[in-house]
């Protein structure tokens, strides 16, 4: 919600601010910075007094930070309480999968991540939607008071409805030593490398699309907020559609075959999507590649998840803080490299996306036997 909603006010904030476009797309780049900083403080606090209470608190802050961006200024003031709004925000990213690993086995996890991942795509379908709608009628600030108070609204849910379900063998203490520790055991697995950084480049093509996405739709092919917010919504729907799809493969094949073969498509829409953007811009031309890179996302994603957190236990919410720190710092310095590196056409977005692809696919491809040991 807080990535997509305000994705079509990006015209209006350059409008109020009398900034740029690469000036409001950092706004989303440092919000991406935020939750990678912010998970690593998470995982360890979680791991030693449980999933609970440092979601509330995340959550407390979330919906602080989210008044604050309404009554912003400046453009500055917006990235400062945006980066506050990430830190508290990134809570729920840590303890979503740490809860998944906690409850359900290494077999299970990419099944339900899967699952997840249908609850969690509602909201890039509603989101532009929503704020296309809003932007007809009020100002682009009612956005991130609707965000303040859907904040207020989750700590309600969890503090009523979500047990705490870290292991009874978690950490006796939090010390540097200890925590230095725990992220040394799980940046000591091999199989924690590489699914983790797969996954981080995967997390890089999903927000080098969002970055680019409102250039892409309302800029070069004219879309009006509302038609922008619409033709999001189809390609999360696309997202979501294949994780559940995903979800039915992984009854009957490996998670890693799944992952490598839809990493070759993915690739080959990416080059499509390359050669479309060199060439004279058309709706079709363009916007059948970009559906198809964000729709195989939804086999990807979950998949590297489950892959890279699959060795942990006691650790699974250090694990899954680096993680995300790893996915989500990476995916802040992908949509900085495309908001700087903007020229007015589309080969900054284009050529990111088939870099990240390609990359995530090597590191898909290799790796030994010995990885799938527990950690």
């Amino acid at each position: 919600m807080s990535i997509d909603m305000y994705l079509p006010a990006f015209p209006a904030l350059q409008e109020t601010f009398g900034a740029d476009v690469a000036a409001v797309q950092r706004t989303l780049s440092v919000f991406f910075i935020g939750l990678s900083i912010g998970q690593l403080f998470y995982g360890p606090l979680s791991d030693r007094f449980g999933r609970r209470r440092p979601l509330l608190a995340g959550l407390a802050l979330y919906t602080v930070a989210s008044a604050g961006c309404a009554l912003a200024g400046s453009v500055g003031q917006l990235m400062l309480w945006r980066a506050l709004q990430a830190l508290g925000g990134c809570a729920g990213v840590v303890m979503a999968r740490a809860v998944v690993r906690d409850v359900f086995g290494p077999r299970e996890q990419a099944r339900v991540l899967s699952s997840l991942m249908l609850v969690m795509g509602v909201a890039p379908i509603l989101a532009p939607m929503v704020g296309g709608w809003v932007l007809v009628h009020a100002s682009w600030r009612v956005l991130f008071w609707i965000l303040m108070v859907f904040g207020a609204a989750v700590g309600v849910a969890v503090a009523r409805g979500l047990p705490d379900t870290a292991p009874e063998s978690r950490a006796a203490t939090l010390t540097a030593r200890s925590v230095a520790a725990s992220f040394g055991r799980v940046i000591g697995q091999p199989r924690f490398r590489r699914f983790a950084s797969a996954g981080a480049l995967a997390q890089c093509v999903l927000f080098a699309y969002i970055a680019g996405a409102p250039f892409l739709y309302m800029q070069v092919l004219g879309f009006s907020p509302s038609g922008f917010a619409a033709i999001f919504g189809v390609n999360s729907l696309g997202l979501v559609v294949a994780s559940q799809l995903n979800r039915a493969l992984l009854a009957r094949e490996e998670t890693s075959i799944v992952l490598r073969r839809a990493l070759v498509a993915q690739l080959v829409a990416a080059a499509v999507f390359v050669a479309s953007a060199l060439a004279a811009p058309g709706l079709v031309r363009l916007a059948a590649p970009v559906l198809a890179v964000v729709m195989v996302l939804g086999f990807v994603l979950p998949n590297t998840t489950a892959l890279a957190l699959a060795p942990f236990d006691r650790d699974a919410g250090t694990a899954s803080a680096l993680l995300g720190s790893l996915q989500y710092g990476t995916s802040g310095l992908a949509t900085l490299a495309v908001s700087t590196f903007l020229d007015g056409t589309l080969r900054p977005m284009s050529f990111s996306i088939a870099v990240f692809v390609a990359a995530a696919l090597v590191l898909s491809a290799t790796g030994r036997a010995e990885e799938h040991s527990p950690a």
